[in-house]
């Protein structure tokens, strides 16, 4: 996969987005944190999460989530925000789990440079190339959430690899 970030500051800045910001994203976001951290890049990247909605704005995230990212060593501890137009200029990479995510921030773009800020998590998957969607476990059971925890530590380690290209 080609080298996409372009480095604007000495500090890169990610946002991770899915429905409502209590399970995919904010997994993906300590995720993200954990592996920078254990890569030493966590000096060089800012990492956030949030979601299309507002109806869990100032939650923990989803219970079911922290218990499994908390057999697998991760403490998803961050508060649920909605995505506003003002993120566009905040991050250089806004990372979605499904194209609906893709479609919906694509809609408060305000121009091509937001746009392609835009993609989606499963275009840095190693492991599991060819899926579309990063799957909302919400209304499932264990087995999704763990399927949406195998797919992010599969892209978060596709993206680490670009970090480490580009840092």
């Amino acid at each position: 996969m080609e080298n996409k970030f372009e480095k604007k500051s000495p500090l890169f800045s990610i946002l991770f987005v899915c429905l409502g910001n209590i399970c995919r994203s904010p997994a993906a976001e300590g995720i993200m944190k954990q592996q920078l951290e254990l890569n030493g890049l966590a000096d060089k990247v800012f990492v956030d999460s949030a979601g299309i909605g507002n109806w869990h704005v100032g939650d923990l995230p989803d219970a079911r989530m922290r218990v499994h990212g908390n057999r697998r060593g991760y403490d998803f501890c961050s508060r649920a925000r909605q995505i506003k137009r003002a993120d566009f200029d905040r991050f250089d990479l806004i990372i979605v789990m499904d194209e609906d995510n893709y479609d919906d921030v694509c809609s408060l773009a305000r121009n091509e440079d937001d746009r392609a800020k835009v993609h989606l998590m499963t275009e840095y998957l190693n492991r599991y190339k060819g899926r579309r969607t990063v799957p909302d476990p919400y209304y499932g059971g264990d087995a999704g959430f763990e399927l949406v925890l195998d797919l992010l530590e599969d892209g978060i380690e596709g993206l680490i690899k670009l970090i480490k290209e580009w840092a």
